[in-house]
């Protein structure tokens, strides 16, 4: 029995599984509620299904993400760990999403379309990377600004699909008759599942004193606009 904690968006999203089974699954979209809601939704989780006693690990989404989104999860997964003497896992967000998209769409997992998850960051900014209908990493993880110049190669290739939380902005940037898109796939530890289990059974466990989430980028603070 694993528990999963996805924060890196504004969806603060927490399951359950045992195996591959997803028992129970607890979101919200209201911005910034990670601090306010995670906790509860682990206590809601773990009450309702008699784990506290139970769990075997505790898997987390590791980034790209949200810088503050992260913090919370790790540091949330990271306790739990600590102080149950659990194992801690920890999944790529873009991995999760391509899960995601598959499990949705498993009409694409026989074609012969690239898969391109994206993560919102700002601006024309996202974070992505590419994969091959069958979920394996073809193109590394990186920030990537969106211009209509981005892709050009691929897309005279091959057909991408597009998805996640930083596709919809890129659609009218990228026009290519080889540019597909599907609207509707966002972070969520049901998605993390397949990933965890399997990382469980190969024992492919992280340090829980030094394990870091993955930023990407360095996190740069900003002034309020707002004048007192």
């Amino acid at each position: 029995m694993i528990l999963h904690i996805e924060t890196t968006s504004d969806i603060c999203s927490v399951a359950l599984s045992e195996g591959t089974r997803c028992i129970a699954l607890r979101e919200s979209t209201e911005d910034r509620s990670h601090a306010s809601l995670l906790a509860v939704f682990i206590e809601e989780l773990l009450e309702e299904h008699g784990a506290v006693d139970r769990l075997d690990a505790v898997a987390v989404s590791m980034g790209p993400g949200s810088y503050t989104g992260l913090r919370i999860g790790v540091s949330t997964a990271k306790g739990l760990c600590y102080g149950a003497g659990l194992p801690l896992i920890a999944v790529p967000t873009l991995q999760a999403l391509v899960t995601g998209c598959l499990q949705q769409h498993p009409e694409y997992a026989a074609g012969s379309c690239a898969l391109c998850p994206m993560i919102d960051a700002r601006r024309m900014e996202v974070y992505t990377a590419m994969y091959t209908s069958g979920g394996q990493l073809i193109q590394d993880v990186s920030a990537r600004i969106v211009t209509l110049e981005s892709y050009a190669e691929d897309l005279e290739k091959h057909q991408l699909l597009f998805f996640g939380t930083g596709a919809e902005k890129c659609r009218p940037v990228l026009q290519h008759p080889h540019a597909m898109f599907l609207s509707g796939i966002r972070p969520s530890a049901a998605y993390m599942i397949p990933t965890a289990y399997e990382a469980w059974q190969q024992r492919r466990f992280e340090d829980v004193a030094y394990f870091e989430p993955y930023y990407l980028k360095d996190f740069l603070a900003t002034v309020p606009k707002k004048r007192w």
